[in-house]
C-alpha cells in the first residue's frame, strides 16, 4: 500500500481511499482509490503472495490529457503496469479515468 500512497503523492493530485468525507471533496482534478478484492497466489494451502486489485479514479471537470500524463508519469516511474478506461458521469458532471493494476502487497 506503501507504494500506491508514494505514486499518488507523486502525482500531486488531491486523493483520498474511496471517498472524500462529505462536503470536503476538493474541486476537479482528483482522485479516489481502493483496492476491491485480492488475486492471491497460493502453494501450499496458504497464501503464497498477497496481490492486491487497485482502482486508482481520477475525477476531471473536463478532458484534461495533461492530468492523466501527471498520473501515468507517477505509475510509469513506479514501473507499474496498469490498463485505463474512461467515462463520463452525467449525474456528477464529471470524467471518470480509471486505472486499474495489481500489485504485490
Amino acid at each position: 500500500m506503501d507504494k500506491i500512497l508514494e505514486v499518488l503523492k507523486a502525482s500531486g493530485i488531491p486523493f483520498a481511499y474511496d471517498h472524500f468525507a462529505e462536503g470536503e471533496s476538493p474541486e476537479p482534478p482528483f482522485i479516489c482509490y481502493l483496492c476491491p478484492g485480492s488475486n492471491n497466489f497460493s502453494a501450499d494451502g496458504k497464501v503464497y503472495y498477497k496481490i492486491s486489485q487497485v482502482n486508482i479514479e481520477l475525477y476531471t471537470d473536463r478532458k484534461d490529457p495533461e492530468v492523466e500524463q501527471k498520473l501515468e508519469d507517477a505509475l510509469d516511474a513506479a514501473s507499474i503496469f496498469y490498463n485505463k478506461t474512461e467515462v463520463w458521469i452525467d449525474s456528477e458532471k464529471l470524467y471518470e479515468v480509471l486505472y486499474q493494476f495489481e500489485m504485490e502487497v
